[in-house]
């Protein structure tokens, strides 16, 4: 793609630019902030910058990171702080209510200021894809699959019983997340395309295992595997069933964002009690379902999720209250942990536990108390504001988006097209780049995604499924 105009990069710049010269009204330059993350979607979408891939038609491509990651990842970083602030507006959904807790006085002008770090980040990762397209790729390999179903299922199939006895054996342990999440995503795109080919055995068969799937996601205790099980046959069944298929989608994500949070929060507590998963996922469902004012408890439970568990905003505000100003800014320190922690533990007996390495920073910085037994890990951007501050969270995103963007069109030109390439190995093995995490789990993870890809190519190639053109 020859047809950039960097001087409009400056356009992803604004928002931050603007609410930053108004912060000394919090309202104003929250709001600004918040809608600059819109105004970047617009921006990015409308090819004002760089016109957008043009290989395939628009939904035929969506699972590309300059769609979906950017969506998922801008949308739950910098978007959903609304229901946090409109909470302590003392509103519940559209209804005022007061204020049920203390508020302190700046309250607002760290929300602002949050919002402002959210809209700078989404800016820079929106550069950072923007200037990693470089469509459209050469043909280097070409995949050879008279069923596609029949391929997908297969992968889902040998991939789900690799993941489990990778994960009992302490040196191929590492391998074991990655071999279960392109099962997960092989067997998802492999129901919709056994619904676009008309076969029924392949059909009960994908079917099936996409009930496993979502079984297992339900036993998960978190909500992101439910939906993103549902997303990928919606996203699937959308070039083929077009409007037909979007009200549907629609209409369950909306069900599923209404009840999970009730479902999740049962889950966890009964866990948390000693209850083994499987009982408590069959009783946190009949709970939902036997409920005599089960509207009444969905709201509630999911206003606390909207302005709690969704939005991160809360823990963000601490960490910007206690660095740098109580606890200096870590600046290279955390990228070093980070590399360090891809070595095996195989190969390094001393390496330190990952989840209290992570978490020091957690304890240290007072998000939550170290009696606590709740995982409250840094997200991405907080990482990088810990880093080196707002320079830090430019430089931080703007390499995610471009590292994203590039492995993205490395997987197409390995597995010789988009579908195999993006849709099915970059989404399946590189999942955890959707929402981010912490330096020391992301690091490790893409490095061994990318391990286990090339695996993939190789077998890929000596079975004869994938050739040179």
């Amino acid at each position: 793609m020859k047809n950039t105009k960097h001087i409009y990069y400056f356009l992803l710049y604004l928002p931050y630019l603007l609410s930053w010269a108004l912060k000394s009204s919090s309202h104003t330059s929250y709001l600004i902030a918040w809608l600059g993350s819109f105004f970047i979607f617009f921006v990015c979408y409308k090819g004002i910058i760089k016109q957008l891939p043009n290989d395939i038609p628009i939904l035929e491509q969506l699972l590309r990171p300059i769609f979906f990651l950017q969506v998922i990842f801008a949308g739950y970083m910098a978007c959903t702080s609304i229901f946090y602030y409109a909470n302590t507006l003392g509103y519940e959904y559209f209804s005022y209510v007061g204020n049920r807790s203390f508020l302190s006085d700046d309250i607002y002008e760290s929300i602002a200021k949050c919002q402002r770090y959210y809209v700078l980040g989404h800016a820079a990762l929106t550069h950072g894809l923007i200037a990693g397209m470089d469509y459209p790729q050469k043909k280097v390999y070409r995949i050879y699959a008279p069923s596609v179903s029949n391929l997908l299922l297969g992968i889902s199939i040998i991939c789900l019983p690799l993941g489990y006895l990778f994960s009992k054996i302490g040196a191929l342990n590492q391998f074991s997340i990655e071999l279960s999440g392109l099962s997960f995503v092989s067997g998802a795109i492999a129901l919709a395309f056994a619904i676009r080919e008309n076969k029924r055995v392949n059909l009960w068969a994908s079917a099936g295992l996409f009930a496993l799937n979502l079984l297992s996601a339900l036993s998960s205790g978190f909500k992101e595997p439910i939906i993103i099980c549902v997303l990928l046959v919606g996203i699937f069944l959308l070039p083929v069933y077009g409007k037909k298929v979007a009200p549907v989608l629609i209409s369950v994500l909306i069900v599923l964002f209404f009840v999970l949070p009730t479902f999740i929060g049962n889950f966890r507590r009964m866990v948390s009690e000693g209850v083994d998963t499987t009982t408590a996922r069959n009783e946190s469902l009949d709970k939902i379902i036997q409920s005599d004012n089960l509207i009444d408890d969905l709201q509630e439970d999911n206003w606390a999720f909207l302005t709690g568990r969704l939005s991160e905003i809360d823990m963000f505000i601490r960490y910007t209250k206690s660095t740098p100003y109580f606890v200096p800014f870590y600046k290279s320190k955390t990228v070093t942990d980070a590399i360090k922690t891809i070595l095996p533990r195989f190969f390094w007996p001393g390496k330190p536990d990952v989840e209290q390495l992570v978490m020091t920073r957690v304890y240290t910085a007072g998000v939550v108390d170290r009696q606590s037994i709740v995982s409250a890990k840094p997200a991405f951007i907080v990482d990088c504001y810990l880093s080196y501050g707002a320079i830090g969270i430019w430089i931080g995103l703007f390499l995610y988006g471009y590292i994203a963007q590039r492995i993205s069109l490395l997987a197409e030109e390995m597995f010789g097209s988009y579908f195999m390439g993006t849709a099915v190995m970059f989404a399946g093995l590189f999942q955890i780049m959707w929402r981010g995490n912490s330096f020391e789990f992301l690091f490790n993870s893409i490095f061994w995604s990318l391990v286990t890809m090339f695996i993939f190519q190789k077998v890929f190639k000596a079975r004869g499924i994938l050739y040179k053109v």
